[in-house]
């Protein structure tokens, strides 16, 4: 159930990114866009069952909020930006979630002693060949 919330929402999110119009205020969508986000983060919180209190929920956070709040930012600005300057829908979000899935294999081998089996780094080889003739 949660790889279909991330691939459906995913593409909501490039389509409607890609659809953002041009002569809007990147900045001001992305205000409206959080503010979206943040009441549906609120009803989501208010009828969990693993809500636990406000200040002990509070308390139970680090600084790795704050930094996704910053990550998501960069993502969502750097996409409007990426489709204002002409970059197809089907090959921004490929070269770029490509990347980071190169830099989260090395992140997760470092900091997060994950293992690579041999079918791995052959699937890995694959999409990177694969990368190669999509940009050709």
């Amino acid at each position: 159930m949660p790889i279909i919330i991330v691939i459906c929402s995913n593409t909501l999110y490039h389509v409607c990114s890609k659809s953002t119009p041009r002569d809007a205020n990147m900045f001001m969508s992305l205000i409206v866009t959080y503010l979206v986000a943040t009441a549906s983060s609120i009803a989501f919180y208010l009828f969990s069952v693993q809500n636990r209190g406000l200040v002990l929920d509070i308390k139970s956070l680090n600084w790795t909020s704050i930094l996704l709040g910053i990550g998501v930012f960069g993502i969502e600005l750097g996409f409007i930006k990426m489709y204002r300057t002409g970059w197809d829908i089907s090959a921004a979000s490929l070269l770029t979630n490509a990347a980071i899935s190169i830099l989260l294999i090395f992140i997760g081998l470092i900091f997060y002693r994950e293992h690579l089996s041999s079918n791995q780094m052959i699937g890995i080889a694959l999409c990177l060949a694969g990368l190669f003739f999509f940009n050709r």
